[in-house]
């Protein structure tokens, strides 16, 4: 019936029919077409794999009618296609209607998105309502998928950002558009270092995804870490470790496309993620869902690509900047595993986190002869860089001799850097160490290096 009614509508509609009379039967006219529907033709695994549908790469469909589970396109074939669902497929048989909608994942950009909560989908779950902006505040919306900026057309790092912890801003100074990682096991203080950056850091908007994490830590992160002063120049989004592995995936990507769309406004954005091995683990489950061999420790050849199409996606562009932090969680304690050595071989730095410093109860606890930022020369003056190494020597010559200090082998005046490190190690702890409430501007960070190096004497 539809189908004939399609057919006896004119292709071309006269100029003459009353204002609105043509847009409506045009609309009606593609309402009436005839719909083709694939249907399910079995469920393994992960994946869905349908038949009967005309469907690319990247598109979305729904598998179960109208109102059915979302899911995308993430393999074809000859004889059909294969789906990743982003819900729950409970219901869903062999022979179930699958609609495609034409469609590709769209993503909300705009400043009404501060101080809103998004899932992997960029729909809003803070039961703030929908995400309709406010008067003068526009809202948009940007295909998912986007291109990294040419390297020829990326702005040079030329200027420090502003993390807000004295450790980072000091020996590992970061700059606007760089892309750091924060390395450690589980429980070393990942998330809590990321929450003190997001408070503390004079970026103008910040971005922050949390990829894989567990429901109960959600609302700690957002009310306790995050606090409502931060949240206010935040957008955070949100995927559990409960949700499939494609919501988990796309989390990080609509993360990291509201990223680029300030960054695109000349902005200065800070997008930070946590964490970055729970993308890869996302990728890994559908990766082999959908066929893929198992490389290295079970991770395909599509994870270590991701990989480099996400890091690649942040950086400074032709105006603008994304200055990225992710959280790497390094598996067994290995910093050498092969996600965290992918990783680091992109990334523009490092900061690790060292368990014992941790048990210690030094927090951060940050290993500042571990750590290393590859643009910290460019974004600092000689004299910030003179101080920064002076302490790191002391740093490292106390490591160098500390089984002798141990042991009570250790003579004074053996080693002017050693006696040093000794001498003034409540200070340096003091100036390492730094609350999670507490925020110290950058200006404050130099100021107190600077004392710390000086009374040091190392530098006479």
């Amino acid at each position: 019936m539809r189908t004939v009614f399609a057919e006896r509508l004119p292709e071309r509609l006269p100029e003459q029919l009353p204002e609105g009379l043509a847009e409506r039967l045009g609309a009606a006219k593609a309402a009436a077409a005839p719909e083709r529907l694939g249907m399910v033709q079995s469920i393994v695994g992960l994946g869905v794999d349908a038949v009967g549908l005309d469907a690319a790469i990247g598109d979305l469909v729904t598998v179960g009618g109208a109102a059915g589970v979302p899911a995308e396109v993430v393999a074809t074939s000859r004889t059909g296609v294969r789906c990743m669902p982003l819900g729950s497929l409970t219901g869903i048989r062999a022979g179930t209607p699958v609609r495609a909608t034409g469609k590709r994942f769209t993503v909300p950009t705009g400043r009404g998105l501060l101080g809103r909560v998004l899932n992997g989908m960029g729909e809003p779950i803070d039961g703030k309502g929908p995400l309709t902006g406010g008067t003068g505040v526009g809202l948009g919306a940007v295909p998912l998928d986007n291109v990294s900026p040419p390297a020829l057309q990326r702005t040079r790092i030329t200027e420090p950002l502003q993390l807000g912890v004295r450790a980072m801003d000091t020996l590992t100074t970061v700059g606007k558009g760089q892309r750091m990682g924060l390395f450690a096991g589980s429980g070393v203080g990942k998330s809590s270092l990321l929450s003190m950056i997001a408070r503390g850091t004079d970026a103008a908007v910040s971005v922050i995804a949390l990829v894989g994490e567990r429901g109960r830590e959600v609302r700690e992160f957002l009310e306790d870490d995050l606090g409502a002063e931060g949240l206010a120049r935040s957008i955070v989004v949100v995927s559990t470790s409960d949700e499939p592995a494609l919501m988990r995936m796309r989390a990080a990507f609509v993360a990291t496309r509201i990223a680029e769309s300030f960054r695109d406004e000349g902005r200065d954005v800070m997008l930070m993620m946590d964490s970055l091995t729970r993308v890869a683990m996302a990728q890994r489950e559908i990766g082999l869902s959908v066929g893929e061999p198992p490389a290295t420790r079970g991770y395909p050849p599509s994870t270590f690509s991701l990989l480099a199409q996400l890091l690649e996606r942040a950086g400074t562009g032709a105006t603008g900047s994304v200055t990225g932090i992710y959280t790497v969680l390094v598996d067994g304690d290995d910093h050498n595993e092969p996600i965290a050595d992918t990783a680091r071989s992109i990334l523009d730095g490092h900061v690790v986190l060292d368990r014992v410093l941790a048990v210690a109860g030094h927090f951060p606890s940050i290993d500042p002869l571990a750590s290393v930022s590859r643009v910290a020369s460019r974004v600092t003056s000689p004299e910030q860089a003179k101080t920064a190494s002076a302490l790191r020597k002391m740093l490292a010559a106390r490591r160098k001799a500390q089984d002798l200090i141990d042991v009570g082998a250790y003579q004074k005046g053996t080693n002017r850097l050693v006696d040093a490190a000794l001498e003034h190690e409540d200070a340096i702890n003091s100036f390492l160490q730094q609350g999670m409430a507490e925020q110290s501007p950058s200006v404050q960070s130099w100021d107190r290096l600077n004392r710390v190096v000086a009374n040091s004497g190392v530098l006479q």
